[in-house]
């Protein structure tokens, strides 16, 4: 059993609320892009959609996208092969307009190809198409990307940014898991990953409850929503979340910010660095250290450095862009040592 989504219908695509956007939970915002053109053409048929499509791209000649193609036996699910060595599928570049008719001449196939363009930003790769279907969002640099595929599964992962995502075609389905669950949903190398964030190892349509049995602890605190064309979900910042497209053309465009400086590295970097040098030290040195990030970091307040003058603070002090700019500096002299 999972636990029912928090559901907005006060909402409207041209005034989306800011408690809204940095919501710590998901929160299911149903209909909000339906008036899109693109999600006008997918409620008309495939074909409209795909046509639809085909009108923005660079300028002369058919787009070139980076996809995602794996064999019709692994059934939609992108991962690792046998042995962790590499992945199930094979990476290749392919017109725009090959990959829609693929998809449609596929459409009817039982078993076809997996087949997955994932996040390709609007801007640069279908110049227009953003402009006409977009939302007024008071947040800084959003990247807007499109992810196009049939019926295929992406395993639960974590994004660092905050993520509204819009369903324009076909029908997917969400299943999103509490930061703190990452125990039990077995994740997969940090290192080796299909697309730079870690993943859950657990097969979200058909999970293996004697390999993985802490799994059924996450589904009890996990959250499924089933969207269609013009749905929305909000993703906040490092939940994880597992999608599986449901119909043999799927289709969606995503917003990603920060809610945090540019200038700020991504706390991933702290995490690698920390198995380096926390990780394997003894009990008590790893317990003294963790004392150490408490106090400096994670219950850090006004009080952590006031005993010290503002002037002679360093580091202390809040970041700045010209303060991350000489930490950085500091930090590649001591690791390149």
């Amino acid at each position: 059993m999972t636990r029912p989504m928090r559901e907005r219908s006060d909402v409207r695509a041209d005034a989306l609320p800011a408690d809204l956007l940095q919501s710590t939970e998901p929160v299911l915002l149903r209909g909000l892009v339906r008036h899109w053109p693109m999600v006008q053409a997918a409620q008309q048929s495939d074909q409209h959609f795909c046509d639809y499509l085909r009108g923005f791209g660079s300028a002369g000649a058919d787009t070139k996208v980076g996809l995602w193609r794996g064999a019709p036996e692994i059934d939609g699910r992108f991962f690792y092969n046998a042995d962790f060595s590499g992945f199930n599928y094979r990476r290749e570049i392919a017109g725009f307009g090959a990959l829609l008719d693929e998809l449609l001449a596929q459409k009817n196939s039982p078993l076809p190809p997996a087949l997955y363009l994932g996040s390709t930003e609007l801007d640069g790769s279908f110049p227009g198409l953003r402009r006409a279907n977009d939302l007024p969002l008071n947040v800084a640099d959003p990247l807007v990307s499109l992810w196009l595929g049939n019926r295929v599964r992406v395993a639960a992962h974590f994004d660092l940014p905050d993520n509204l995502a819009c369903v324009v075609a076909g029908r997917r389905r969400f299943t999103l898991f509490p930061p703190e669950q990452v125990g039990n949903l077995y994740i997969g190398p940090l290192d080796l990953t299909p697309a730079g964030q870690a993943i859950s190892l657990v097969d979200i349509a058909k999970p293996d409850f004697d390999r993985f049995p802490r799994y059924a602890q996450a589904l009890e605190q996990a959250q499924t929503v089933e969207l269609a064309a013009g749905d929305a979900v909000f993703i906040p910042s490092l939940w994880w979340h597992a999608v599986e497209a449901l119909e043999p053309i799927s289709a969606l465009v995503n917003f990603w910010w920060r809610q945090s400086p540019a200038f700020m590295d991504p706390p991933i970097n702290t995490l690698m660095l920390a198995l380096m040098t926390l990780r394997d030290l003894p009990p008590a040195q790893r317990q003294a250290w963790a004392a150490l990030f408490d106090h400096y970091v994670f219950k850090a307040g006004e009080s952590t450095a006031a005993h010290i003058p503002p002037a002679a603070q360093g580091v202390l002090a809040p970041i700045t862009s010209d303060r991350a700019r000489h930490l950085r500096s500091v930090l590649l002299n001591r690791l390149n040592r």
